[in-house]
């Protein structure tokens, strides 16, 4: 419990989870399919779609490479072209948890024969439209909100309507109050 000083000059006792931030990639092909996961997730009771995604769980990892080895992790896939879409507050209402989503391009199989753990092999592996991705995101059947939020990020910059940033990126909100703790 945090006790947490209010704009107003009252103070409000507040629950906090920490965490120690995540990356996710929409890894999309030359044929402008985007790589999704079908996993169990047990806290919403079934399987979702998602993008290749994991902590960052590794002391000073730069979380582009975090990014590349779960994509390697996940999908046995690499990427030459990397950069930031979007950062995701996965709920900031109570936890400080910060999803950067990063755009991989330039994809070639990697060289993992086998997956890492029950997790991994686990994983039901999908290349899909990415115009058929963002319509099952408005269909309600893609959920994840750094899922969601990456997606519609790199359709964006496919239409032109945004730009992507550089893959190593000012990141101001990185969770590190969890990170801090654990050394």
């Amino acid at each position: 419990m945090d006790e947490v000083r209010m704009p107003g000059g009252g103070t409000a006792m507040r629950e906090v989870v920490e965490h120690l931030g995540a990356v996710a990639v929409v890894a999309l092909d030359e044929d402008g399919k985007v790589v999704l996961i079908h996993q169990y997730r047990h806290p919403v009771g079934r399987r979702l779609w998602e993008l290749p995604a994991g902590l960052l769980d590794v002391e000073g990892e730069d979380p582009a490479k975090t990014a590349a080895r779960e994509l390697e992790e996940e999908v046995n896939l690499a990427a030459s072209e990397w950069s930031t879409l979007v950062d995701v507050a996965a709920s900031p209402g109570f936890t400080d948890e910060v999803v950067r989503v990063f755009l991989a391009r330039g994809l070639t199989e990697a060289n993992r024969t086998e997956p890492e753990g029950d997790e991994e092999a686990d994983i039901v592996v999908e290349r899909i439209p990415l115009a058929d991705a963002v319509a099952k995101v408005f269909a309600g059947e893609i959920i994840n909100a750094s899922t969601v939020a990456g997606l519609l990020a790199a359709q964006a910059v496919l239409n032109g309507q945004a730009q992507p940033r550089p893959a190593d990126a000012r990141w101001d909100d990185k969770p590190t109050a969890f990170a801090r703790r654990r050394r």
